[in-house]
């Protein structure tokens, strides 16, 4: 959006629905300092106050509640239209967003992400991962990525692939030292690469066997919150990983890594692509559909 007067609405918004500048500005492409000068201007225009900031937090003053209720579905409306508009493209253009878990956009990057940058090079695909399940539509995103028992029901999904599973893997180095876990619970007596959430908790990790659950809450020399450095970790033998299979897959076929508990990790739901039905699709979102359609098989 490069109108000045929709861009300080559309920035108006953001806030409200992230509650913070710096999620806001990340989610528009701009810098905090020029979010925050652009409301500020706008502040002055109006002669109210449209937020409360404080050093922890950012909230809507009554004004700014009233200001929101009021635009929010006048903007909803202009958004429509534009996008009525540009359902008549014949060839896709535009700008792409895309909302998904690190781990599923790793899943769908390269069979489908830059298969469709390849055929569609006038589109701008943004991808933004995070690990909390967002409200696709009101935060301004065209898709969403999750496994399919996180899809919202009133969306339309399409599966991407086979079910998943989760692996737990060593190296055969680390197993010689140590011995090899039988159980879930023997995995308390070994290191294991502890696994931070998003929110900052740390991740139990989830078996399964004859429907019956158990959550283990592992202990370990470091805890990392990205799945490449967990890796790193494991290969070097710290200890023993849980991945989602596809992130590891290249070592355990090059025999690099080693499964362990395979009786104890059943699939999991595949991978969904999922969008809101809409009237009219700009033509770059109605081609990422045929692609993920193709994809799907």
């Amino acid at each position: 959006m490069t109108d000045p007067a929709l861009t300080r609405l559309n920035s108006v918004l953001a806030i409200a629905q992230r509650g913070s500048f710096r999620a806001a500005a990340t989610e528009l492409g701009m810098s905090t300092t020029a979010l925050s000068n652009m409301i500020a201007r706008l502040e002055r225009e109006l002669g109210v106050r449209l937020f409360n900031r404080t050093t922890r937090s950012v909230a809507l003053t009554d004004a700014g509640l009233t200001f929101v209720e009021q635009v929010g579905p006048a903007l909803r409306t202009i958004h429509d239209a534009m996008e009525g508009v540009r359902s008549q493209q014949q060839t896709p253009s535009g700008t792409l967003r895309i909302n998904a878990f690190a781990s599923a956009a790793r899943e769908i990057f390269a069979p489908l992400l830059l298969e469709y940058m390849r055929c569609y090079p006038r589109v701008h695909v943004d991808l933004v991962t995070e690990g909390r399940l967002v409200d696709i539509v009101a935060n301004g995103f065209d898709f969403g990525v999750r496994s399919r028992n996180l899809v919202p029901t009133d969306m339309i999904a399409i599966p991407l692939g086979p079910s998943r599973r989760h692996v737990v893997v060593a190296t055969s180095a680390y197993i010689a030292n140590n011995g090899r876990p039988d159980v879930p619970a023997d995995l308390l007596r070994h290191s294991c690469i502890r696994i931070r959430l998003p929110d900052g908790g740390l991740y139990r990790w989830r078996f399964e066997r004859d429907g019956e659950p158990v959550h283990i809450d592992v202990t370990g020399p470091i805890t990392l919150d990205e799945a490449s450095l967990a890796r790193m970790a494991v290969l070097a033998d710290v200890g023993i990983g849980y991945f989602m299979e596809s992130d590891v897959q290249q070592e355990l076929e090059d025999g690099r890594l080693l499964r362990l508990l395979t009786e104890w990790t059943p699939a999991l739901p595949p991978v969904c692509l999922y969008y809101p039905h809409r009237k009219n699709s700009p033509a770059a979102v109605r081609a990422f559909i045929d692609l993920a359609r193709k994809m799907a098989g």
